[in-house]
């Protein structure tokens, strides 16, 4: 089975949304502060297994800009400066798909170390 290929991509900035769909049916309407702190970046999940980084105060951030890595995915460039990490089209396809898990447990790390959004 191959990997499901984007056929649109949205960027709503006042909503802090990018929506993005796909060649499966698929559409997804995945939050900034979402993408932000999910970031396949080293900063944020570290350079090995469990070295993920609990990343706060994002509730405010949204895209500034949108760069397409070849057939691969898309650099996010975030307004609060985090510009690293390629967010490939099978990523964002899982962030979609796990979005209700991964938010849950974010938000319980969040809380369990008094940390505000």
């Amino acid at each position: 089975m191959s990997s499901p290929r984007p056929t649109d991509l949205i960027l709503h900035q006042a909503s802090h949304v990018l929506e993005v769909a796909f060649d499966d049916g698929q559409r997804f309407r995945l939050p900034c502060e979402y993408l932000r702190v999910e970031s396949p970046s080293a900063e944020v999940q570290g350079h090995g297994p469990g070295q993920k980084v609990l990343v706060a105060g994002k509730r405010n951030v949204n895209i500034k800009a949108i760069e397409p890595m070849g057939n691969y995915g898309v650099l996010l460039r975030f307004d609060d400066g985090h510009d690293t990490g390629i967010f490939s089209w099978t990523l964002l396809h899982q962030l979609g798909r796990e979005y209700d898990l991964r938010w849950s447990a974010y938000t319980a790390a969040l809380a369990q170390a008094g940390t505000p959004r």
